[in-house]
C-alpha cells in the first residue's frame, strides 16, 4: 500500500513537470521509464510502475493547459485552447480560462467512471467490425473535418495533404522520437514566433475566487455532453486526439452553441477523458492509443479486474491532487505573468524547444539530432504558414490520419 501511494504522489509530480514544460510529453518519460524499467523492476513490481505512469498521464493532462494559455506552446492534446485561452489572457483573464480547462478535467473523471462498464460491455463486440472499415470512417472523418473550415476549403485541404505528407516522411526517418520534432513544430514553435514577431504583451491578470468563476448548468450539460458525445471517436479511431474529438463535439452540438469558456471546459474534459479512456481500452481489447498506454501495455501485458480497479482509483485520485495543483499553480503564473517581456520568455521556450528537439531526436547520434531538427525546421514552416493564412490548426492532425489511412489501407 505504501509503494502505491507513494508511486500516485510521484506520479503526480512527474505529471506536473511534464505539463508545465513545455516539448517534454508524458510519452517521453513514459518510453524513457520503460528503457530502463530493468532497473526499477528489481526494487518494485510492473504494477507500481504503471500506477506512476497513470497518475503521471492523468495529472499531464490537467497541467498542460498552464503553458498552452500563458505561454502559447501547446502540445498536441492542448492546442486547440490557444486561441479562446489567448483572447482570454490579452483581456487578463487567462487564470479564468484554465479553471474553464480544470472544470471539465475534473468533471471528465466521472464521465470516465460511467464510460468505463459501457466500454467493457460493447467494446469487443463492436471494434472487430469498425476495424474492417477504419480506413474509411478515417477518411469520411478527414473530410468532415476539413469542411468545417470556413476560411478557404482548399487551402483547408492542401495544408492537411502536406501535412500528411510531412507526416509520412518523418515516420520513416531513422529518429527515436519523430513525433517530438513534427508537433512541437507544428503546435509549438509557430505559435511562439507568432508571439515574437507581434511583440506580444501581456495585461495584468484577473483572481479571483473558484466560487466567482462560474459556469451555469445548462453550460456545463451542453459542454458534458458534447465531450460524452465525441470521446469516443478516440477509444478505438488512431490518428484522433483530443483537439478533433472536440471540435467533432463541437460541431455536433452546433459552433455557435458553444461560447469559448464553454469550449475550453469541453477540451478539459476531452483531453482527460481520452486518456482515461486510453487505458481502458487496453484492458477492454488490447489497443492502445497514447504512450502512456504502450508503456503499461509493456509493464502489464493482460490486466485483471483487481488491476482495473486499481487503475481506476489512480485514475481519480490522480485527478483530484492535480486540480488542486493546477489552480494553485495557474494562480501563481496568473500573478506574474504581466511582469516578464512576454516576446523574450517567448524566444528562450522556443530555443529550449529547439535544444530538446536535439537532444531526445536521438541522445546517441548527433546525426539523429540533425535529422530531428530538419523535421523540426520544416514542421515549424508549416505550422506558422497555416497561421498566417488564418486556416484552423487542427488540419495539421493530417500529419498522423495520412500515415494512418494508408497502413488501413496498405
Amino acid at each position: 500500500m505504501i509503494q502505491i501511494i507513494l508511486a500516485l504522489f510521484l506520479g503526480v509530480l512527474a505529471g506536473t513537470f511534464t505539463g508545465l514544460i513545455p516539448g517534454i510529453h508524458i510519452n517521453l518519460i513514459a518510453i524513457m521509464l520503460i528503457s530502463i524499467s530493468p532497473i526499477f523492476l528489481n526494487i518494485t513490481t510492473p504494477l507500481i510502475l504503471a500506477i506512476f505512469i497513470i497518475a503521471m498521464a492523468i495529472t499531464h493532462t490537467f497541467v498542460d493547459y498552464i503553458p498552452s494559455i500563458f505561454l502559447g506552446a501547446p502540445d498536441e492534446d492542448s492546442f486547440l485552447s490557444v486561441l479562446p485561452g489567448h483572447k482570454l489572457l490579452l483581456s487578463g483573464r487567462g487564470y479564468y480560462a484554465i479553471i474553464f480547462t480544470l472544470y471539465g478535467s475534473i468533471t471528465a473523471l466521472l464521465i470516465i467512471l460511467i464510460f468505463t462498464p459501457l466500454f467493457i460491455t460493447f467494446l469487443p463486440i463492436i471494434y472487430p467490425y469498425v476495424q474492417k472499415i477504419m480506413w474509411i470512417i478515417l477518411i469520411l472523418v478527414s473530410i468532415y473535418l476539413i469542411s468545417t473550415e470556413k476560411q478557404n476549403k482548399l487551402w483547408a485541404l492542401a495544408i492537411f495533404l502536406l501535412a500528411g505528407f510531412l507526416g509520412i516522411a518523418t515516420l520513416n526517418l531513422n529518429i527515436k522520437e519523430p513525433l517530438l520534432p513534427l508537433f512541437t513544430g507544428l503546435f509549438g514553435a509557430s505559435n511562439l514566433i507568432i508571439s515574437i514577431k507581434q511583440k506580444t504583451k501581456i495585461p495584468e491578470q484577473k483572481i479571483s475566487p473558484l466560487k466567482n468563476i462560474r459556469l451555469s448548468k445548462k453550460s456545463i450539460a451542453k459542454a458534458s455532453l458534447a465531450s460524452i458525445i465525441a470521446s469516443p471517436f478516440t477509444a478505438f479511431l488512431p490518428g484522433l486526439g483530443a483537439s478533433q474529438a472536440a471540435l467533432i463535439g463541437r460541431e455536433v452540438l452546433g459552433e455557435k452553441q458553444l461560447d469559448p469558456r464553454q469550449f475550453l471546459f469541453l477540451l478539459g474534459a476531452i483531453n482527460t477523458i481520452v486518456m482515461g479512456l486510453s487505458f481502458i481500452t487496453f484492458y477492454t481489447i488490447q489497443k492502445t492509443r497514447t504512450g502512456a498506454a504502450v508503456a503499461v501495455s509493456r509493464l502489464i501485458p493482460e490486466l485483471t479486474p483487481a488491476n482495473l480497479f486499481i487503475l481506476l482509483s489512480i485514475i481519480i485520485f490522480s485527478g483530484i491532487f492535480s486540480f488542486i495543483i493546477s489552480v494553485n499553480t495557474s494562480k501563481l503564473a496568473a500573478k506574474n505573468i504581466h511582469k516578464i517581456q512576454y516576446s523574450k520568455l517567448s524566444l528562450i521556450i522556443l530555443l529550449t524547444l529547439i535544444l530538446i528537439t536535439f537532444l531526445f531526436s536521438d541522445l546517441f547520434n548527433p546525426f539523429g539530432g540533425l535529422i530531428g531538427l530538419l523535421v523540426f525546421t520544416t514542421s515549424t514552416f508549416l505550422g506558422t504558414f497555416t497561421i498566417l493564412i488564418g486556416i484552423k490548426r487542427m488540419h495539421l492532425m493530417g500529419s498522423l490520419l495520412v500515415p494512418t489511412i494508408l497502413f488501413y489501407l496498405i
